[in-house]
């Protein structure tokens, strides 16, 4: 591919345009300098561009080849694509503004025929990385290892039954960790693709995840070594490519950090489309990381209800970003995490615009949804009814309960007691729907 070529038809980076906005690439609602609880809205959302899905993924699925025939995917100097690549990539990043983009170490540079070669090649491109970022507006928001994909991983990495595999692979995490904290990222990823089993016939459960716990112990004592700053980030996930992972779900995840005791050191990245192959809402996942302190970043994507498996599709589902939102934002918001579009644009969207066009068309979904957030936040929409219902555990018996200032015996005489009969109270759920759906409907200026 010739560097020079022009690979998008766009020229100039989207612009805000409101309701003025016509079929072209323009934000309606995504107005990145508007101030929004004391900050940017740029930097309330942290969007992040990833590489893998965006610049990777040839438009493959499991019945069917390439469709995209992106010109960087075919040569032989693999070095020379990864170059190409990173040029497409760093324009991809300059039309659609955004602060942030994300990485596997294998998206950006070529495996060589060795680890020592490979991470030859990954530092090669990070030198071009740094060069490119020195006059361009996008940092790193977190890198990460492909720890799956090769071949030596069918069984898993951390959790292989070879000690060797293991070792391999903390070799190509220490230098993938090593080149995001070069480059300046903010957080780093470990995403246990195969750490999981497909049958129990051959798996040794508590060996394995002794394994993974030492794994990731080795990389927070990495992090600490060369001074990272950044918290690591899991993120769960229950199945696919395995039958069961490891990750499963942000309560497993909790309970598998706490046993290996580093909740001080690693939090989750969450993602729409893992939890709801795992059962659950994205609002549950992140609520209950939420509650118990772990919550980092999101992938900011969507599954489809009617397959099961992993779709990746580009989230525009407003209202329920809303709710996710409107979870972060009651809690202070990001801190070093982020949004990254673990996204990919359907096979048959081959037109290189249409990946601004989906960008565009989710940053503008989670800017409505992070303003309806804002707003409901702001009147009190779901707080004031949330502390009304629970307004009994602020008083002084709740107090005392939870205090340990009673016992069950305590408890039972006061139930006993003449005349003690505790009524319930409504829930209000669709009430409380109906509210979340009147500050989603509302205007860009707060009408309607």
């Amino acid at each position: 591919m010739n560097a020079s070529a022009k690979f998008f038809d766009a020229s100039a980076p989207v612009a805000f345009a409101g309701e003025n906005a016509g079929q072209g690439p323009a934000f309606r609602w995504y107005d990145r300098d508007r101030m929004v609880h004391g900050r940017r809205l740029e930097d309330h959302l942290r969007f992040a561009v990833c590489y893998w899905h965006s610049l990777c993924w040839p438009g493959g699925d499991p019945f069917g080849g390439e469709t995209f025939l992106r010109p960087w995917h075919h040569g032989t100097d693999a070095m020379a694509q990864a170059r190409a690549k990173a040029d497409v990539a760093f324009e991809l990043f300059r039309l659609l503004d955004v602060p942030y983009f994300t990485f596997h170490d294998v998206d950006a540079a070529p495996e060589g025929a060795s680890l020592a070669e490979s991470v030859a090649n990954l530092n090669a491109i990070a030198d071009l990385f740094e060069a490119k970022m020195a006059s361009a507006k996008v940092r790193l928001l977190w890198g990460t290892a492909n720890l799956f994909t090769h071949r030596r991983y069918m069984a898993g990495a951390a959790t292989n039954p070879d000690p060797e595999i293991f070792t391999y692979a903390a070799g190509q995490v220490r230098a993938a960790l090593e080149v995001t904290h070069r480059l300046g990222g903010q957080n780093y990823v470990l995403w246990g693709g195969r750490e999981g089993y497909e049958t129990l016939l051959n798996t040794d459960l508590k060996r394995e995840l002794d394994q993974l716990g030492r794994f990731v112990a080795l990389v927070v004592e990495h992090k600490h070594r060369i001074g990272f700053k950044g918290p690591i980030l899991i993120e769960p996930k229950p199945k696919e490519p395995t039958k069961h992972q490891y990750d499963f779900d942000v309560a497993t995840c909790y309970g598998f950090l706490e046993r290996y005791d580093l909740l001080k050191d690693v939090k989750l990245n969450i993602e729409q489309n893992h939890a709801i192959l795992a059962g659950h809402s994205f609002h549950h996942e992140v609520a209950l990381a939420e509650a118990l302190g772990v919550f980092g970043s999101l992938d900011i994507n969507r599954g489809d209800d009617l397959l099961g498996w992993d779709t990746d599709q580009f989230a525009m589902n407003v209202p329920e970003l809303a709710l996710v939102f409107h979870e972060i934002l009651n809690r202070g918001g990001f801190t070093s995490g982020g949004l990254n579009f673990d996204a990919k644009i359907r096979r048959q969207s081959i037109d290189p615009d249409d990946l601004i066009h989906a960008h565009v068309g989710s940053m503008d979904a989670c800017a409505r949804a992070f303003l309806a957030a804002a707003d409901m936040l702001d009147a009190g929409a779901l707080t004031a009814p949330l502390a009304k219902r629970y307004e009994g555990w602020s008083g002084p018996e709740g107090r005392a309960i939870l205090g340990g200032q009673r016992s069950l015996a305590d408890l039972a005489d006061r139930a006993l007691q003449p005349g003690f009969d505790p009524q319930p109270r409504s829930g209000r759920q669709e009430y409380l729907e109906s509210l979340v759906n009147r500050h989603v409907w509302r205007s860009a200026d707060g009408t309607g």
